[in-house]
């Protein structure tokens, strides 16, 4: 007598769950991982091809924040010029308080030139530098004067500490710099502050700065 042919794949587990639909279980959630671990990754990664939720293609989905102060703004506060002026925009400031300014690192940079030809990336003690001007924007204010032509007072570094580099900025990079004034002793003209660069949500320099505030030599 002839056996019955054999059932593929309907194999039962003890607690009677076919083996078929156990696979298509376990391929289910592995796409619904899949789909978490896109979601979470940065627009940058090039294996997520749109923005799903938004309906918006990649080249449509980044944020463009509105200046609070526009590089024009800057250079009337600032007394920095190209190309040493490292604060494109600023998208949020309290004057007095805090600031967040925009620094877009392009190949342009004259210092990547030297630093280094082979693997370029951004100075730290230039990421400093950046962030100890975003602190000149909060301290300093253009209007100080009345006479239309920029503030007159001027700002100086007066000390570095807990500096630390944690990631390296590299051209194409867009650096985030949130500055808070932690301290203000008016009678001499020293200002605390705490500075963090970001790109991304990466943390790439934090340090505390000291300025001190000065006046133009007329």
């Amino acid at each position: 007598m002839m056996s019955a042919p054999r059932s593929l794949n309907v194999r039962s587990s003890a607690r009677g769950t076919p083996r078929a639909s156990r696979s298509t279980t376990r391929e289910a959630r592995h796409s619904r991982h899949a789909l978490i671990y896109a979601a979470s990754t940065s627009v940058t990664d090039t294996s997520v091809a749109a923005a799903p939720e938004a309906g918006l293609p990649i080249e449509k989905a980044g944020p463009n924040f509105t200046p609070v102060l526009d590089a024009c703004a800057i250079q009337q506060i600032l007394p920095h010029r190209y190309p040493f002026l490292l604060v494109d925009k600023v998208i949020e400031m309290e004057r007095g308080s805090h600031a967040v300014a925009v620094k877009n690192v392009s190949m342009n940079e004259q210092f990547f030139t030297g630093h280094f030809p082979q693997r370029p990336i951004m100075p730290g003690v230039l990421q400093v530098e950046a962030m100890a001007q975003v602190g000149g924007l909060v301290l300093l204010d253009e209007a100080e004067d009345g006479d239309g032509t920029g503030t007159k007072q001027q700002f100086f570094f007066g000390g570095v500490d807990s500096c630390r580099f944690r990631k390296p900025v590299v051209p194409g990079d867009v650096l985030h710099m949130k500055v808070e004034l932690i301290k203000l002793q008016k009678r001499f003209g020293i200002a605390k502050m705490k500075g963090t660069c970001y790109v991304g949500e990466d943390v790439t320099c934090e340090a505390e700065l000291m300025l001190v505030l000065g006046k133009e030599e007329s």
